[in-house]
């Protein structure tokens, strides 16, 4: 898909916003929603969407759509990095297929690192159900006493 199109408003993240599709949420306020990815580059990957913007990439979301994402981005990393210690962290969009874009809807990838890992951009492996519920539970507990 290239940078220029419709936005498809039965995207997999369109979906979830409206409740017609699960997800493991971490975070959510007015404009944005957070949430695992089903497909993990490292434990902990974590997908922030903004609610209210139906734009595709980069190049179609509104200014204040886009704060407030990269506001969401900042907090749900603090709270990844304080849970998980990780030894860095990977922040990623990517606008249009060439650049690895698989789900057009603009999102922001945040990605704990640790020594070691392979710094691919695409998980062939679905992470298990059980395993996400307890990093979920753990997200929540840790973004809750940040804005207590």
């Amino acid at each position: 898909m290239s940078l220029q199109g419709d936005y498809d408003s039965q995207n997999i993240f369109a979906k979830i916003i409206r409740g017609e599709a699960p997800c493991y949420k971490v975070y959510e306020d007015d404009d944005v929603l957070a949430f695992l990815d089903l497909f993990p580059q490292s434990y902990g990957h974590t997908l922030v969407i903004p609610k209210k913007a139906a734009a595709r990439n980069l190049l179609e979301i509104d200014a204040d759509s886009l704060c407030q994402m990269t506001l969401a981005v900042q907090k749900v990393t603090r709270a990844l990095v304080e849970e998980l210690q990780p030894a860095g962290v990977q922040v990623a969009q990517f606008n249009g297929a060439p650049a690895g874009q698989t789900v057009f809807h603009i999102h922001m990838h945040i990605i704990p690192r640790h020594e070691g890992e392979s710094l691919g951009i695409h998980a062939s492996q679905k992470a298990d159900p059980v395993e996400l519920e307890r990093l979920q539970a753990r997200l929540v507990r840790r973004l809750n006493s940040l804005t207590a």
